[in-house]
């Protein structure tokens, strides 16, 4: 996997291509497991406390089917137009109550295929435009990019739950880290905790990166060997999934703060 910088502000540098084949070997993967699950399988608990195994792979559906549907200017993501991240995922899957398994796994292979069948045929195209993203405006490619990252978290979340291994890979993991420092960096500066920080991250997907949120938010990774934490284990910190002080303890306090500050919101109680 190639260098990868990510910005809130100038251009991102993404290889769209590269980013496809990985997501469409990691959607496989995920197919397959799925493939063997019986009914005790799809109704077991996953990481995320409300949700069953099915109501994740329901979401990840309608998480492809929004992203297909995102075109330029597109501000359903948007906070300033009522969007919010903890409540908005539930209301779709309303749509989808009562589908059984079987078909929510034909429609899960179904999104994926037309997912990157679009990508793909706007990379040919060359298209660029932005859509809202609830950090700001940025490019379609990272959304793409997000929609990798909301994936792979889910796929933990169903998988090690019950105890079974994950099936990813270097390249699948360094996406998903990169991805999960940018946006708690971003929602980090957007609660008024911005960091200048490097991270050196071990195993799978591990580098070293190095994010500034002070204006804007820049990330880049360089996929280099090192120490540190492994890279899977800070993406589920940052994503809420694990403990805190024993992932990210020898971190400042300030950036530790700035990173988990998305968690932090996640676990926040909503306000009638």
């Amino acid at each position: 996997m190639p260098e990868l910088i990510l910005r809130t502000k100038g251009a991102c540098q993404i290889d769209a291509q590269h980013l496809c084949r990985v997501f469409d070997d990691q959607r496989q993967q995920f197919a397959t497991v799925l493939s063997g699950f019986g009914r005790k399988d799809w109704t077991g608990a996953t990481r995320c406390p409300a949700w069953s195994a099915h109501e994740v792979v329901r979401h990840l559906c309608d998480i492809a089917t929004i992203g297909m549907a995102m075109g330029p200017g597109d501000n359903r993501l948007d906070f300033t137009t009522g969007f919010d991240p903890r409540t908005a995922p539930s209301q779709w899957m309303t749509a989808s109550a009562g589908e059984s398994p079987a078909a929510t796994l034909d429609r899960y292979t179904a999104a994926t295929g037309e997912l990157l069948a679009l990508a793909r045929s706007r990379l040919a195209e060359d298209r660029s435009f932005d859509v809202c993203m609830p950090y700001g405006l940025m490019d379609w490619k990272v959304l793409w990019l997000h929609g990798f990252w909301d994936s792979w978290i889910h796929e933990r979340d169903v998988l090690l739950a019950r105890g079974s291994e994950h099936p990813t890979d270097d390249d699948a993991t360094a996406y998903a880290i990169a991805y999960g420092v940018f946006i708690s960096a971003a929602v980090g500066s957007m609660f008024g905790a911005p960091m200048r920080e490097t991270l050196t991250l071990s195993g799978d997907g591990g580098g070293v990166i190095q994010v500034d949120s002070t204006d804007g938010v820049t990330l880049t990774l360089h996929r280099v060997t090192v120490t540190g934490p492994h890279a899977a284990e800070v993406a589920d910190t940052l994503a809420g999934r694990a403990q805190t002080a024993a992932v990210l303890g020898d971190l400042p306090a300030g950036s530790r703060t700035a990173l988990m500050a998305m968690a932090d919101y996640f676990r926040t109680p909503i306000e009638p």
